[in-house]
Order: structure tokens, then C-alpha cells, then sequence
């Protein structure tokens, strides 16, 4: 199954953020910013060029288990990854 970063998300409770379209400096502060913003049951479908290892260990060392991480597509070029909220 493919995903196409490029392509809204049209499920309800499931947003989509392209870090690849995001100047360098400011993806973490977008991301962070973005995760913070979604209600419990939501889910931000991220995508990015690269797999965002260091991301994802400040996202647990800030989240916790607030948010779970699960790995959509990990295609050369075009990592897809769920970040859903699990509780405020």
C-alpha cells in the first residue's frame, strides 16, 4: 500500500503535517506546536523525507505517553508516521 504524502488525509480526527514544506529552523517548534493543539482520539499523520529518529526522542521526552507513535509508510524519501493523542 502506498502513501502519498501529497494527499489530505480525509478521515475525521486525522490531520496531516508535511514537515517537508517547513524551513529547517522552525520544523521542531511547528511540530511540537501542532501535537499540542490536537484533543484526545486525535491523530496528526506526519510526513517527512528522512526517518526524524532525534525528533521522535524529544517528542517522548516532552509527550510521554500522551502521544503514540506508529509508522505509517517508511518508503525511501517519504516517512509517514501517526502521532495520536491518547489523553490531555
Amino acid at each position: 500500500m502506498t502513501h502519498n504524502c501529497a494527499l489530505p488525509v480525509s478521515a475525521s480526527g486525522i490531520y496531516h503535517f508535511d514537515a517537508r514544506g517547513i524551513a529547517k529552523r522552525f520544523r521542531h517548534a511547528a511540530i511540537f506546536g501542532a501535537l499540542a493543539a490536537l484533543q484526545a482520539g486525535e491523530t496528526m499523520r506526519f510526513c517527512n523525507d528522512h526517518d526524524p529518529l532525534p525528533l521522535l526522542a524529544q517528542l517522548d521526552v516532552h509527550f510521554g505517553s500522551r502521544i503514540r507513535t506508529g509508522y505509517v509508510s517508511r518508503a525511501a524519501g517519504e516517512i509517514v508516521i501517526d502521532f495520536l493523542v491518547t489523553h490531555n
